[in-house]
């Protein structure tokens, strides 16, 4: 797939994020379906049985009408599935793979031979450096304000230092929750928004219910960012921090980077709610289709204006 083709199919410039524990195979369906791309991480399927049964939904249900979808790699070494989710990630041909927490360069040959799109998640200029150097084709950047795993560079920074060298594709997340967002990320410079806390809140989004209604009743002052939890800094909902016995004044020191050990009594990320700082502007539990229907009205109007 090339850039042009992936623009081809979307109504809407934008990337519906891949969550932790929250996108399935429900939420990437409806995403696609309603014209954006739809994505989820591979170690949402809890083993490989269920990733491939995953995938060929997925790619039973998402046709050549469609947006494509794309599948999210964690590839840090403690994700001990990664080279096997990789191998049924080839063998599905997934559109797009975005590689998230190491180095894309052990995917990029794979992704590139059978004719699929890769995307490095970077959080700065350096790994932004040596995921180009890999070979990928494109980068989203997460900067401040994103939900879960975050990047401390302000947006309007990031686009601009990232484009002084790099002419590839660009898909900028941190607090984008309108269609009026993704507009101003395209002037900014970026091909594409990458947009999960809007998503967090939706009919196919798998988050507890009680998940669901604490991003509709919290604000951008609700969001607490610590490396306590899984040694990253990631933005969290201030309430779960507290149910889960935490002082969101106070956080312990950071914790080692493992995506799926637990901290505490609680488990991190099930028992504690990752949010970015554009979860104000979320106010309602909606299927996907309408949250994108007002997200491409939003875009519309600021184009027009």
């Amino acid at each position: 797939m090339t850039v042009d083709e992936l623009r081809a199919r979307l109504r809407l410039p934008v990337f519906q994020a891949p969550m932790f524990l929250q996108s399935g195979p429900d939420m990437v369906i409806a995403s696609c379906q309603a014209g954006i791309v739809g994505s989820f991480p591979s170690v949402n399927a809890r083993s490989l049985d269920d990733l491939e049964q995953w995938l060929d939904q997925i790619t039973t249900s998402v046709t050549a009408q469609h947006a494509p979808w794309a599948i999210n790699l964690m590839m840090h070494p403690s994700n001990k599935r990664r080279d096997a989710d990789l191998a049924l990630v080839a063998r599905y041909r997934a559109p797009i793979v975005i590689t998230a927490l190491g180095s894309p360069r052990d995917a990029v040959e794979q992704v590139h031979e059978y004719g699929g799109l890769i995307l490095a998640d970077v959080v700065n200029q350096r790994f932004a450096e040596k995921a180009i150097e890999a070979g990928v084709d494109g980068l989203v950047l997460v900067a401040a304000g994103a939900g879960g795993h975050t990047g401390q560079q302000s947006g309007f920074a990031f686009v601009e230092e990232i484009r002084r060298h790099f002419d590839g594709l660009l898909v900028l997340g941190g607090g984008i929750s309108t269609g009026r967002a993704v507009r101003a990320a395209e002037v900014l410079g970026a091909d594409f928004a990458y947009m999960g806390t809007r998503f967090i809140a939706s009919n196919e989004s798998m988050a507890d219910p009680a998940y669901k209604q604490m991003v509709v009743d919290s604000s951008g002052v609700d969001i607490v960012c610590s490396d306590a939890l899984t040694g990253v800094k990631a933005n969290w909902l201030r309430a779960s921090l507290e149910a889960a016995g935490y002082d969101p004044d106070h956080m312990p020191e950071a914790g080692a980077i493992d995506i799926t050990a637990s901290a505490g009594d609680a488990k991190r990320w099930r028992d504690v709610w990752s949010a970015g700082q554009g979860v104000g502007a979320v106010d309602a539990v909606l299927p996907i289709a309408d949250i994108v229907e007002s997200l491409y009205q939003g875009y519309r109007q600021a184009r027009e204006a």
